[in-house]
């Protein structure tokens, strides 16, 4: 199985955000959404229940998802930026959720969508604007930290995020390519 790539391009990021939405298909705009701004594997996105982003009783999206990440078993609080914030208000405004239900749920089975479901979704969405490479569930994790880094976050901020136990694996996560290093060749002056 081929090494999936963070999508470099922002202009495949901007459009492969606004996929669905122009679609109205606004649960896979959303998994799409959250895959990008949090930087949560597949397997935790997948896990979140309806109650954990929107407050029922005062019918609002939460500022906050907390969880705990399936793979490392380490509570995570991730502050929802103003993309995440529309999709979910879009996606609540639509649907007429359990509190308990899973977020991006499988109508049919009413439990959360499977990995090779999500994967389809981001592999259309993928091809549909054009990328090419290699592009899967954890390239969007990938996204985030290649854009964040381009941003000037530190890379050790990055770390923390993945929860990453090695810095190699994060640097492998950055995807800096031969046109990163040479742009740095390029761009030194004095």
């Amino acid at each position: 199985m081929a090494l999936t790539q963070p999508i470099r391009d922002r202009k495949h990021v901007k459009a492969i955000l606004k996929y669905y939405k122009y679609r109205a298909e606004h649960r896979n705009q959303l998994l799409i959404v959250i895959a990008i701004y949090t930087a949560l594997r597949i397997s935790d996105i997948l896990r979140i229940r309806c109650e954990q982003v929107y407050d029922f009783k005062n019918r609002r999206v939460r500022k906050h998802l907390q969880l705990t990440e399936k793979k490392t078993g380490k509570n995570k609080i991730i502050e929802l930026n103003k993309a995440i914030i529309k999709a979910l208000d879009a996606y609540f405004s639509q649907a007429n959720p359990n509190p308990n239900e899973p977020l991006i749920l499988n109508a049919l089975t009413g439990k959360a969508i499977s990995r090779v479901h999500a994967y389809r979704i981001i592999r259309e969405a993928a091809d549909a604007i054009g990328v090419s490479h290699n592009v899967g569930c954890h390239s969007l994790r990938k996204t985030f930290g290649y854009h964040s880094w381009k941003q000037g976050t530190p890379p050790v901020v990055l770390m923390e995020i993945f929860n990453h136990s090695s810095y190699s694996t994060t640097k492998k996560y950055l995807g800096v390519s031969q046109d990163d290093q040479n742009a740095v060749y390029k761009s030194l002056h004095f």
